[in-house]
């Protein structure tokens, strides 16, 4: 399977016919990464691509294994809609995985963090029940490489 560079630094790729994921190395240690990945008030500083116009209504995270997130998008609560899930297993600085839990074809999604001489390479997939699952949501991932120049420009502010 091809990468496929989406800027200088990510990395867009698809695994196998279930499975894609996106890599970036980014210049601050693995529990800073974490914090802005598991924290909701920084979360929402930087998830939502700003090319997308939307606004993200809410952010509500409890980051730990059983617990629960619920993101909510939209200009009104009448045009709003939500994405929602699970916490599966949750790792402080290393790992993050979480279920998708909109329709039977959510992914579980899945973050890891590996410091090395204080950069954190990232590598956040999504892997889907099927093949078709994963060719629905192909557009999934688009807006990554803008989220991650987003988490980057933030992460300066925080260490």
């Amino acid at each position: 399977m091809n990468d496929k560079p989406m800027d200088s630094q990510t990395v867009v790729r698809r695994v196998s016919d279930t499975e894609v994921a996106v890599t970036r190395t980014f210049d601050a240690p693995a529990r800073v990464v974490f914090k802005a990945w598991s924290n909701a008030e920084l979360f929402a500083k930087w998830w939502v691509p700003k090319s997308l116009g939307a606004t993200l209504r809410s952010c509500e995270m409890d980051v730990r294994t059983g617990g629960t997130y619920r993101l909510e998008f939209g200009e009104s609560a009448e045009t709003s809609f939500a994405f929602h899930g699970k916490y599966i297993d949750v790792v402080p600085s290393e790992r993050i995985v979480w279920s998708n839990e909109e329709s039977e074809d959510g992914a579980v999604s899945t973050v890891t963090f590996v410091e090395k001489d204080g950069k954190t390479h990232l590598t956040f997939s999504e892997t889907y029940p099927s093949k078709e699952a994963l060719e629905a949501n192909q557009g999934g991932l688009d807006g990554a490489p803008e989220q991650f120049e987003q988490l980057d420009a933030l992460l300066p502010t925080l260490s």
